[in-house]
């Protein structure tokens, strides 16, 4: 680090904390030098020649001369393969067990000495030298991964390798978790590792908060998911086909996936997007239900600074009408900054207010860090360093316990891959509760030290349990967020049996779904940072995790009335709708943007109150299918090459279409429509597609389209779920479903008595009969009278 360097970090971070980070930063670098010995000289492998197969239940395993590969199909279709000895478990992705085999699938032999495993629902062949392709059942190929190549460090350690793969010439790719500059993947790189990007970020930057080794590609021949399943630091290089004009070659899309160490191991799923996302999460399990009222409309800043402020915020909304569903507490109303803290001062009771707001239909949410105050006397710190024989916190490869920089100060971090620890953690969430809160949002979990260089992360050589198998950071820091996000969901299942946890992370791994959502992090104010923000909730939907949404109107900054008003607008129609900003970004409330903005804001809050039950639906659903709220227009459509280039529109659930407006001074917009006819929302009008249409998007709106036939549940004047039906076209058929929050709840969005085993789905069907509408309930029994009220709409 130059002079520059330190006073960068002086400035930043204040005299004392800037120059903490700068010790620590150092003390890193120097923790790693003596933990993690250089790695010398290497020695190169390949597989080499196929020697001999031994047929196994569901696949088998074939043997190279310098290497072995298992091949394994599971009862649904997914396919397992690893090498060198590298099974499906242990794994931080997996919800379980991993499925069953196929006892039907069976290896043979293959022609030009390889050999296959053939299923239902796909083959797995592979060459005599390793070679291994996915091929639909009429043998057409998904996937070829070229034979892999290792690099062993001769005085041994972990083996870094090297994975291409070929894909068809007109495929696209998808998710990798959380891109920025998605959710199309163009030519590039992008890195594995969970990073804080210093500040606010754009379409730009990467990597950030999280990363999957989750690849979602799209093509004529099918659409296919490939998870290697590897924590470990990593670079994944893509890089679109193309195809020969005439009777020229065409040129495959490639991936290389690079890996610092870890088992080679992969699963692929293939199908429907709707089939690969089912598969994905009943591999990686099914998504955490949030309660009904985080559904709705939310608002959070960094620097309410005390009650007062509080309540002033919520008389706000409630004096203009404007519906409000939680408050969140940045890290600001803690003592200190330190963790599971409350500062009297500013807030002396608590308790107090959370019921008062919660009387008001307000929950108050608050922020967790993982950091610890590492000094004597602190409560948490106490308590943690009694777990256990060593204490609940990261030591490095002498024993001592490795300390960072975040906002308390000097801190210590709990080790989340130890099952005591997560327990203990788990256990001091009845502080929050206590204290009123409803849920928790997960900050600053990378995890972060500051430093004004490097990476802002633990030292590479700190020491992890890893389930008991011990290990360093570099096999941890992935999984770290994810195994924080368990502990807090236990926790608080254990806690409140009878409650929906409500969690979400800024950071997490593969299978992070199973407990909880997320958000974007610290998007930059500005037209990039909102078109990041679609991008973000896109891919990472594709990547099993349904529940996320920007900070409206940017972490950083101060946005102009219409930008914040069109991230209003797009926050909307997105799962988690919050406003949020930094303490020194100015206000997010819709008041503070001008009478005009704020009444535009209110009619976008009202119409997402109204389309509640639809989104309550799409939660439920997200739940049995895995299919995420937020899709790309090409999910029901894949083999539609011009959907799959277009990532300024997105489907939300089945029926709706929104069109959001992303770039500044614009009142009208192209949209691409996906076969069949669209309804305008507000209008009415009805437009076909496939093709392009050009719709008005004035300040005070942006383009909502509705699929023909569909059956949405809207909430009626009275509160109760109404049916809204758009026509269907002449000759064609509708269809809708229902999924209905219980009448009695508690106060957590849970039915008095415990939460259902499984929600009851409503189906519905609608046709159109001597122009008339004819809704009808689609039972097990046939047909049966619609007893919600109906409406209908988009009728001439």
């Amino acid at each position: 680090m130059n002079g520059r360097g330190l006073v960068r970090s002086v400035k930043v971070f204040g005299t004392v904390q800037g120059l903490r980070a700068v010790r620590a930063a150092w003390r890193r670098r120097r923790t790693d030098a003596w933990g993690l010995p250089a790695r010398g000289a290497e020695r190169a492998r390949v597989p080499g020649a196929v020697v001999d197969a031994e047929p196994l239940p569901g696949g088998g395993v074939v043997r190279f001369a310098r290497s072995e590969l298992r091949v394994r199909v599971a009862v649904g279709g997914s396919v397992f393969w690893g090498w060198d000895g590298a099974g499906p478990e242990p794994s931080y992705a997996l919800a379980g067990a991993p499925p069953e085999v196929d006892p039907r699938a069976e290896l043979e032999p293959d022609k030009d000495g390889g050999w296959r495993v053939v299923s239902e629902r796909v083959t797995v062949a592979v060459s005599r030298h390793g070679a291994v392709e996915v091929r639909t059942p009429g043998g057409v190929v998904l996937r070829r991964d070229l034979p892999p190549r290792w690099w062993e460090p001769v005085g041994g350690g972990p083996a870094r390798w090297l994975q291409r793969s070929e894909v068809p010439a007109d495929a696209r790719f998808f998710g990798l978790g959380g891109r920025s500059s998605g959710p199309r993947l163009r030519n590039g790189t992008y890195r594995l590792w969970n990073t804080d990007p210093r500040g606010s970020f754009g379409p730009g930057d990467d990597p950030l908060y999280i990363t999957m080794p989750v690849q979602l590609v799209v093509s004529d021949a099918g659409t296919h998911l490939a998870f290697h399943d590897n924590p470990w630091d990593g670079r994944v290089s893509l890089r679109e086909g193309e195809e020969g004009a005439g009777s020229g070659h065409d040129r495959p899309g490639t991936s290389e996936v690079r890996m610092a160490g870890g088992p080679l191991r992969c699963w692929v799923i293939a199908g429907t997007p709707a089939r690969v996302l089912r598969g994905w999460t009943a591999l990686t399990g099914v998504p955490a239900l949030p309660p009904s009222w985080a559904l709705g409309p939310q608002h959070a800043r960094w620097g309410f600074g005390s009650e007062r402020e509080v309540r002033r915020v919520v008389a706000g909304y409630r004096e203009r009408g404007l519906p409000l569903s939680a408050l969140h507490l940045d890290i600001d109303h803690y003592d200190g900054h330190r963790v599971f803290s409350v500062d009297r001062a500013r807030f002396p009771d608590l308790p107090g207010l959370a019921k008062e707001l919660r009387a008001d239909g307000v929950r108050l949410v608050s922020i967790v860090d993982p950091a610890v105050k590492a000094e004597p006397g602190d409560a948490v710190y106490e308590s943690g360093s009694a777990v256990g024989d060593a204490g609940a916190f990261v030591r490095d490869a002498r024993g001592r316990e490795v300390r960072g920089v975040v906002w308390p100060g000097e801190c210590v971090y709990p080790d989340f891959t130890d099952p005591p620890v997560r327990a203990w953690w788990g256990g001091l969430y009845e502080e929050r509760l206590a204290q009123g809160f409803a849920g928790v949002w997960h900050d600053m979990n990378e995890p972060v030290s500051f430093t004004p260089f490097g990476d802002m992360t633990l030292p590479r050589s700190a020491r992890h349990a890893l389930e008991g198998r011990g290990g360093d950071h570099r096999e941890a820091h992935n999984v770290y967020a994810l195994g924080m996000a368990r502990a807090g969901y236990e926790g608080l299942r254990r806690l409140r049996p009878q409650e929906r946890p409500f969690l979400f992370s800024r950071s997490g791994w593969a299978g992070m779904q199973r407990y909880g959502g997320t958000w974007s992090g610290d998007v930059s104010t500005g037209w990039p940072g909102l078109r990041a923000s679609l991008s973000l909730v896109l891919g990472l939907g594709l990547c099993g995790v349904p529940y996320s949404g920007p900070d409206v109107g940017g972490f950083d900054g101060s946005p102009s009335p219409e930008l914040y008003l069109r991230w209003f607008q797009l926050g909307a129609y997105l799962p988690l709708f919050r406003t949020h900003a930094a303490i020194d970004a100015g206000r997010r409330e819709p008041w503070e943007f001008g009478p005009q903005v704020l009444g535009h804001a209110k009619a976008a809050m009202l119409e997402r109150e109204r389309l509640r039950p639809y989104f309550v639906t799409l939660a439920h659903l997200a739940r049995l299918t895995g299919a995420p709220y937020v899709r790309p227009l090409w999910w029901g459509a894949p083999d539609d090459r011009a959907l799959r280039n277009c990532e300024d529109a997105f489907l939300l659930g089945d029926a709706l279409l929104v069109a959001p407006v992303l770039e500044r001074g614009t009142d009208r917009r192209a949209v691409r429509l996906p076969r069949g006819r669209w309804y305008d929302m507000v209008t009415g009008e009805a437009y076909e597609g496939p093709g392009q249409v050009l719709l008005d998007a004035p300040l005070s709106r942006i383009p909502v389209l509705v699929r023909a036939g569909a059956v949405i549940p809207v909430r009626g004047d009275d509160g109760s779920v109404e049916l809204e039906v758009w026509a269907p076209a002449a000759g064609r058929t509708g269809s809708g479903l229902v999924v209905e929050e219980p009448r009695e709840e508690s106060a957590e969005g849970v039915p008095v008595g415990g939460a259902p085993a499984r929600p009851e789905v409503e189906r519905y069907a609608s046709r159109l009969v001597g122009g008339r509408v004819v809704v009808e309930r689609v039972t097990e029994g046939g047909a049966a009278k619609v007893s919600r009220p109906v409406r209908v709409r988009g009728l001439a």
